[in-house]
């Protein structure tokens, strides 16, 4: 048997090797994306995002609180309109995502404890930009009283531990587990790439079986094995495999030894992790290739699944908020597990047995093949290519 393996396995490294679409899909992709998102939020955070001032006022207060907005590190003031009209148009032309509008007399209200109305307007087309500009305008606004504040005490003989107890009754002590520095490329690239390597897992898998009766071969493929189709799967998709799990280990270690993203449960946790992410994939896609023995139709269904698992995996917004449905059809979708014991195992160094139902659903994946063996050997010896 482990003859005809090896037999299957040298003829797969020769098509391999011929067939370029391999060699893309397989190694040149995968490394240009995770190139290409790693250094696309290399900065961590978005940062001097435009922001536009329509200051009405134009007193030493406002002047202050303008300088203090420029000086946030996700804000920069490009631009001052004379009325909320132009800098609402500059909003809609993208030359800014946010103004601040400060009307006239806000300064002398102030200081008479009149209670001053300040607004702000930001695009929240851009969820992280609206959100990171919203935090810093918002603490302007707040500032501006507690300026106000902090000099008229001052002036009436409060010492400044006086002053900081009125001003902030409640001191918080903010702490982001794992990632004090709130760094979005932590986040997304450890989802975002991922998500497409098995992408390409599940579209090369379906594609090489495919091109099997495609290229009138599968009952070559088939002889080799002498009928086994468990020999000839084994045999076809070992160098698959090994090409595949070496490209993740080799993002793994790009992103958490390189680059040194949080791993909190150490090194056997992420390589587990890479081993069945890149096992679950494959057997899906030989799974769809068995629903559906057709190059088209499974490469499709291959896309699909993967394009709608970004949505269900729980990043961006969780499952458990989803309708009911939802959260139900997110598990059986392979990232939505990946990403469970990522987030459980690896991010925060839980135990195994906190991501339980995560690893028994990949284990459910991986097996997932042997409920269509048998289409899929009566396909490679009956069905016609259909272009």
């Amino acid at each position: 048997m482990l003859k005809r393996i090896y037999k299957i396995a040298l003829r797969e490294c020769g098509i391999l090797r011929i067939n370029p679409m391999y060699f893309f899909c397989m190694v040149f992709f995968p490394i240009l994306v995770t190139v290409f998102f790693t250094s696309m939020m290399n900065e961590g955070q978005p940062t001097t995002m435009p922001v536009g001032i329509v200051d009405q006022d134009k007193t030493t207060t406002t002047r202050s609180l303008i300088r203090r907005l420029d000086a946030f590190q996700s804000s920069d003031v490009v631009a001052y309109y004379p009325n909320i009209n132009e800098a609402r148009n500059a909003i809609q032309r993208n030359e800014i995502y946010a103004f601040l509008h400060i009307p006239k007399g806000t300064t002398d209200d102030l200081l008479a404890m009149r209670q001053p109305t300040i607004s702000f307007y930001y695009s929240n087309v851009s969820l992280t930009a609206g959100s990171l500009l919203y935090k810093d305008l918002k603490t302007i606004a707040t500032l501006g009283s507690a300026g106000v504040g902090q000099a008229t005490m001052r002036a009436k003989g409060f010492t400044d531990k006086q002053i900081m107890t009125f001003l902030q009754p409640i001191a918080i002590d903010l702490h982001t587990i794992n990632n004090p520095w709130a760094n979005y490329n932590v986040y997304l690239s450890t989802l975002l790439i991922p998500g497409l390597l098995m992408l390409f897992m599940f579209l090369i898998t379906a594609y090489s079986l495919g091109t099997e009766l495609k290229f009138k071969r599968s009952k070559e493929w088939l002889d080799l094995a002498d009928g086994d189709i468990i020999v000839a799967l084994t045999g076809k998709l070992l160098p698959q495999f090994l090409v595949f799990l070496t490209i993740m280990y080799a993002h793994l270690y790009y992103v958490f030894g390189h680059l040194g993203f949080p791993h909190e449960g150490g090194a056997f946790s992420i390589m587990l992790l890479g081993l069945l992410a890149v096992l679950a994939s494959q057997a899906f896609g030989v799974f769809a290739f068995g629903l559906m023995p057709s190059l088209r139709m499974s490469m499709s269904v291959c896309s699909l699944w993967a394009m709608l698992s970004f949505t269900t995996s729980g990043a961006t917004f969780p499952v458990f908020a989803m309708n009911p449905i939802i959260e139900g059809i997110a598990q059986l979708f392979p990232l939505r597990h990946y990403y469970m014991i990522y987030q459980i195992c690896v991010f925060n160094g839980f135990s195994y047995i906190d991501a339980w139902f995560n690893f028994m659903a990949m284990a459910i994946f991986i097996a997932l093949p042997f409920f269509v063996l048998t289409k899929i050997r009566r396909a490679m010896l009956e069905y016609v290519y259909i272009p």
